[in-house]
């Protein structure tokens, strides 16, 4: 073993062995061993609908890094599926805003459900000092996931005001 690394297989020059790696790693192994019936982007577009409500095409495609067109797509494949729906925008009749369904909502807490089920068989494994130490971080954990959604959920754009005036272009519908 070289000297820069570490017994556990951290590599302590790139900082590897902080817990924040640990935590990554576990989160990552985990992820890749649930079985998935929708992609991780899907999945985590439904989770963004569910958390902020309706949302605009365009915004759904930042938050998830992806192209406009790529989100118009993956919205398709989750209304098929029964699990979104496009929606007016009461606010404004040409924008169209995506919402999910309760089928949708559903879908998540089963699959939430599935994942905290395995998460708690290993758990299980763990020696009770171990155990405990985990649930100890719950609060912890707790706070960096509302500080993680607070900033992939940035509040929804406000809407934009009508063009007028001379020169103004008109404005077909809006997918988003």
């Amino acid at each position: 073993m070289s000297s820069s690394t570490s017994a556990d297989g951290g590599d302590e020059a790139d900082g590897l062995d902080h817990p924040a790696a640990a935590v990554y790693r576990l989160l990552s192994s985990l992820f890749f061993q649930v079985s998935r019936d929708l992609s991780a982007t899907s999945t985590a577009t439904l989770v963004a609908l569910e958390r902020t409500g309706p949302r605009r095409i365009t915004e759904l495609a930042r938050i998830a890094g992806i192209t406009q067109p790529s989100v118009t797509s993956l919205v398709t494949t989750l209304e098929r599926a029964g699990f979104a729906e496009r929606r007016s925008d009461p606010g404004d009749k040409r924008v169209v805003l995506v919402a999910i369904t309760p089928s949708g909502s559903e879908y998540l807490r089963a699959r939430r459900r599935r994942n905290v089920e395995a998460f708690t068989g290993l758990i299980a494994q763990l020696p009770p000092d171990e155990a405990a130490a985990l649930t100890a971080a719950v609060p912890a954990l707790e706070h960096l996931s509302e500080l993680t959604d607070a900033l992939r959920y940035p509040a929804p754009s406000p809407p934009e005001p009508p063009a007028s005036g001379p020169g103004a272009r008109a404005v077909s519908g809006s997918a988003g």
